[in-house]
């Protein structure tokens, strides 16, 4: 059952409470639903990074909202392996094995 606690607060509010109070209300509530992209572009674009920078412990919660947002697991897999000519092999290989993990 998900939780009815925002993303920060469920990911660090015990902690760093600021931090989750921030990434919830501007980074969830303001950037994310911004109308210039839409959700599922605001996804493609941060797995990208997050595979590019190699940021493995952020991923899951990313794959999994990005499928939420309408990209397929397949597609997830696409974005990774064009990533593994610009961001290299080693960070594509490390997401393909945070991608198995997670039952998209």
């Amino acid at each position: 059952m998900p939780s009815s606690q925002p993303p920060g607060q469920q990911a660090f509010g015990d902690i760093a409470p600021k931090l989750a109070q921030l990434s919830d209300s501007v980074l969830f509530d303001d950037v994310w639903r911004r109308p210039q992209l839409a959700p599922r572009e605001r996804s493609l674009i941060t797995v990208a990074a997050l595979v590019a920078l190699n940021r493995l412990e952020q991923l899951p919660f990313h794959l999994q909202l990005a499928q939420r947002n309408g990209v397929s697991r397949e597609q997830l897999a696409e974005l990774i392996t064009h990533l593994a000519f610009y961001a290299g092999w080693p960070a594509a290989a490390s997401a393909v094995a945070r991608l198995r993990e997670l039952e998209l």
